[in-house]
């Protein structure tokens, strides 16, 4: 089988809003996510900004009974699915729910769970460990509670891929429903900010501020020093065609292509040839059959670091070279890195192509590149076709390509 993908519902628990509505106004009007931490003590660290979810009350989509038991990231994946769901449209009781499923990227999962685990164990010995806790550690709870709360028994799977997690999700899971193997799937990613998380991040020297520059998000800025951290979810409902306009649904944008690449490079660092994010996006072209003088958008994957930033800025002037470079759009500056924002990015691009808008570039006002790059407004425009870009550290890169459907 060889069925055409389209999206048609998203759920977003973000640091620019709870839900559509509110995620569509603030990254449109050039709204910021990124302040001082509240969640946790920053004092150690160089580091205090971030992306943090707030305004969020999972009781809002979730049965208290139920509530208790989960983690804070399984209760944003929770609510995302609940958003996504009733954002298609789509009635669960008459609902063949053996053909629908969940597929999530996550990077580190539950870091804030996993370190309560530890810490009591290793200061009070196994006896005294939570045993609510122990369930939640693992890298799928969250796709798990979402499914359990929703009643979904079609595929359940969890993806981990670093930076490029939640892009690696939706492909697979577009490409399941491409082949047949389900008629819905909520598909994206979703991780969260907790000292834990913070501190790998700094120990690394993966933070802003990394240099002389004041802490801050820049995408594609001279003065970029380090990405800033984020968290958040963003789940979209990928369907067949036919069955979306069977049943009259909404329809935001098509998947129509992906294409995944690997260069060499060291665990926790980026290669210096663009080589690997070149193929990604020429593979995501080539299978949804777009040549790049048709792509109108590019949601980069640039959050601000030193080496991605001009590693993918080299990458995409070298597959534009010969034609108009597309709007360029880079939104880590305004939710920061949380490495599973690619279902919150890819939302951002079906809603781009939905309401003819590309959303702005925060922090950057001196470029590393003469890419068309949209600063510090959003721009109103036509996008037919639009990449979605993912580059993680040690060399793995994805593209998606949405397209307008016809």
């Amino acid at each position: 089988m060889n069925r055409r993908v389209v999206v048609t519902g998203m759920g977003l628990v973000t640091p620019l809003g709870i839900g559509r509505k509110a995620f569509t106004s603030h990254l449109f009007d050039g709204s910021c996510g990124i302040r001082p931490i509240e969640g946790f003590d920053t004092t150690p660290f160089k580091s205090h900004l971030g992306g943090e979810v707030g305004d969020f009350s999972p009781v809002d989509f979730i049965a208290p009974r139920t509530l208790r038991r989960m983690d804070r990231l399984s209760q944003m994946v929770t609510a995302s699915a609940c958003m996504t769901i009733d954002d298609a449209g789509i009635n669960l009781a008459n609902t063949d729910r053996k053909r629908l499923g969940i597929v999530m990227g996550t990077a580190f999962g539950a870091t804030d769970v996993a370190t309560q685990f530890a810490g009591t164990l290793f200061t009070e010995g196994p006896r005294r460990v939570n045993p609510i806790l122990v369930p939640n550690t693992v890298m799928n709870a969250p796709a798990g509670h979402a499914a359990i709360e929703l009643g979904l028994r079609g595929i359940n799977t969890t993806l981990n891929h670093r930076e490029a997690s939640a892009e690696t999700a939706i492909a697979y899971a577009a490409g399941q429903i491409r082949q047949g193997r389900a008629d819905a799937l909520l598909a994206g990613g979703g991780d969260i900010l907790s000292p834990f998380f913070f501190t790998m991040l700094e120990r690394f020297k993966a933070l802003s501020p990394q240099n002389r520059h004041a802490e801050g998000a820049r995408p594609f800025d001279r003065r970029r020093n380090g990405p800033v951290a984020g968290e958040g979810t963003g789940l979209l409902c990928l369907e067949s065609l036919r069955s979306a306009r069977s049943r009259g649904a909404t329809i935001y944008c098509e998947i129509a292509g992906w294409g995944m690449s690997g260069s060499p490079a060291p665990a926790n660092d980026w290669p210096e040839d663009p080589t690997g994010p070149v193929m990604a996006m020429q593979k995501a072209m080539a299978m949804a059959g777009v040549c790049p003088a048709k792509i109108d958008a590019v949601s980069a994957a640039a959050s601000g670091g030193v080496k991605s930033d001009r590693l993918e800025a080299r990458a995409l002037e070298q597959v534009f070279k010969d034609t108009k470079p597309p709007a360029v759009t880079a939104i880590k500056g305004a939710i920061g890195e949380n490495f599973a924002s690619g279902g919150i990015r890819a939302a951002a691009m079906a809603l781009s192509i939905h309401e003819c808008i590309v959303p702005p570039t925060l922090g950057l006002e001196f470029p590393i590149t003469a890419l068309d790059v949209v600063k510090a407004a959003g721009r109103e425009m036509t996008v037919n076709h639009g990449l979605v870009n993912a580059c993680a550290s040690g060399g793995t890169f994805v593209s998606l390509l949405f397209s307008r459907p016809v």
